[in-house]
């Protein structure tokens, strides 16, 4: 990771790439959430960690493959409901609210983002914080579901804090296989249909109203910023083709390599919860006193 002068210049670096593009398109992945304790995909290399993850139609189709999901995420929901901003979501959120970013497309499906301030975000792969029903798309919060799940399964539910469970990406856990088998699938309380995260799985597309919507944002973008994604997914992977493609240049922020390596202008080999903040300060966009931008309340 880069120190002290290096990561000072690097930051100089981006920030007068910012400064060359104010219409910079931001595009991050999950190597930005995982200083909020949100593990990620991937090692440096790129090579995914794990098992391989479920997929889209095997779970509308397969009562047993809902239920792993869903025995999984109880257990692991609860880590992705704490996690918090960092110091990467909140930069990014100041570079907006200053007029350097144009906008941001993301990868994660944390919400993260928008609790930091940003307002022009796309998500591409959806939101882990909402559920939907299956048969008659009735919207349901995650922490609901929760409830129903808790009550569905009382036993599963009173053990959580006993239960031997390694956290995974997008709230997933690695559970023993037996905490599976007696789970009660959690049901639309409004039509009785199946439940789905409101994430667009592995095996599934992106809908074609937020596809559109991203190649519209990336089409009136000056560059391509990439944060914390090794871009093996293709979803993202997209997004540089197509600004190589059309002259547009790509900075990068991530430690490891990526899938565009060969069309990455500006390579940052650093954190972004450290270097986001400084090329924020340098742009200007400092971040407020811990009391916020206004004076402190009288006593």
């Amino acid at each position: 990771m880069a120190q002290g002068g290096e990561q000072h210049s690097q930051a100089a670096a981006l920030a007068q790439f910012l400064e060359q593009h104010p219409r910079a398109l931001v595009l991050t992945g999950a190597g930005l959430s995982t200083a909020s304790g949100i593990p990620d995909y991937r090692d440096r290399d790129g090579v995914r960690r794990g098992r391989l993850p479920i997929q889209g139609p095997e779970f509308r189709r397969s009562p047993d493959v809902q239920r792993r999901y869903w025995a999984r995420s109880m257990v692991g929901w609860p880590i992705m409901a704490r996690a918090l901003p960092n110091a990467g979501h909140r930069a990014l959120a100041r570079l907006e609210q200053h007029g350097r970013i144009a906008s941001l497309l993301t990868q994660n499906v944390d919400g993260l983002h928008q609790r930091a301030g940003s307002a022009a975000v796309l998500e591409l792969h959806g939101n882990v914080h909402t559920v939907v029903c299956l048969d008659c798309r009735a919207e349901f919060s995650r922490a609901f579901v929760q409830t129903l799940l808790n009550d569905a399964n009382p036993e599963l539910a009173a053990a959580l804090n006993e239960i031997s469970a390694r956290a995974l990406p997008d709230g997933d856990a690695a559970i023993e296989p037996g905490a599976l088998d007696a789970l009660h699938l959690p049901w639309c309380v409004q039509c009785g249909g199946v439940l789905t995260p409101d994430v667009v799985f592995f095996g599934d597309g992106i809908p074609p109203d937020r596809a559109s919507n991203a190649l519209a944002r990336m089409e009136a973008a000056d560059a391509l910023v990439v944060v914390g994604s090794s871009l093996m997914v293709y979803s993202g992977f997209r997004f540089c083709r197509i600004a190589a493609e059309t002259g547009k240049p790509i900075a990068a922020v991530n430690l490891g390599r990526t899938r565009a390596d060969h069309l990455i202008a500006l390579k940052l080999e650093a954190s972004a919860e450290q270097l986001l903040p400084q090329v924020a300060a340098l742009l200007g966009a400092d971040e407020p006193d811990e009391l916020g931008e206004t004076d402190a309340p009288a006593a």
